[in-house]
């Protein structure tokens, strides 16, 4: 099994574009196609923030259940998302509000077809995936060796959020503890969340959201290759969103 993961595109809907013509895809009837039939996996929050939210749910709906390959796991905005579909009163802020100026925007036929969508493709996504075949876990914010093969909240809230610890530091943004350093696990964990200036590898783990929403870069990790592949954000740079680590 040949994979390409995606990280956390955030409704950049360009770059996610200029990404697969990166990775050797073709467009055909509106979707991309690999010559080779590499397997693109979606890590999570593919909305909220960027220009194009709307865009890039039709394409990964299209890629899921019309091409059949594609595999996406939900992050912590597509979880908001969703509970903004089904009518819970969720608060528009931290880059939800964009992503609802868009749907609203459209006429109410178009709504109810992209509600329908992102529906369907939340409540059909595995919280988290399992390759085999590609030796790899696939979870939006990561996962615990000792999670793999649980469902349960604690886990849920592990793979949405990180592993975060109640607190918050000065920015006001969540404390999570570095869950990476201890995984001593023979299968790759492959996950976004946390934006980093480039991907970080730590034991057999990889962060790929290199915060293409916030003027970096969208990225690609290659199996069996282990290789990245990353194209240039055309967002506006905000270094204060990126977070480093004491290894760094």
């Amino acid at each position: 099994m040949k994979i390409d993961v995606i990280g956390d595109i955030h409704g950049c809907y360009r770059e996610l574009c200029t990404l697969f013509e990166e990775l050797g895809y073709h467009k055909e009837q509106g979707i991309y196609v690999h010559p080779n039939g590499r397997i693109p996996v979606f890590v999570g929050d593919l909305t909220d923030r960027g220009p194009d939210s709307i865009k890039v749910i039709q394409l990964v709906y299209e890629l899921v259940f019309k091409n059949k390959k594609a595999k996406y796991v939900p992050g912590n905005h597509c979880n908001k998302l969703y509970r903004f579909f089904l009518g819970n009163n969720v608060k528009q802020q931290h880059g939800l509000e964009t992503t609802v100026e868009e749907y609203e925007a459209l006429d109410s036929k178009m709504q109810g077809h992209i509600r329908q969508q992102f529906i369907r493709l939340y409540e059909e996504a595995p919280l988290y995936l399992e390759l085999p075949e590609a030796n790899a876990v696939v979870a939006h914010a990561g996962i615990k060796k000792s999670y793999i093969g649980r469902h349960d909240k604690k886990v849920k809230t592990f793979v949405l959020y990180g592993d975060i610890t109640g607190e918050f530091d000065e920015a006001g943004r969540p404390i999570r503890r570095d869950w990476a350093q201890n995984y001593n696990g023979n299968t790759w964990i492959i996950y976004g969340h946390t934006p980093v200036l480039k991907p970080r590898k730590v034991n057999k783990t990889i962060n790929i959201d290199t915060g293409c929403v916030f003027g970096n870069k969208l990225t690609a990790f290659r199996l069996p290759e282990e290789t990245t592949i990353s194209v240039p954000s055309e967002q506006p740079f905000n270094a204060e969103k990126f977070r480093s680590f004491p290894d760094e």
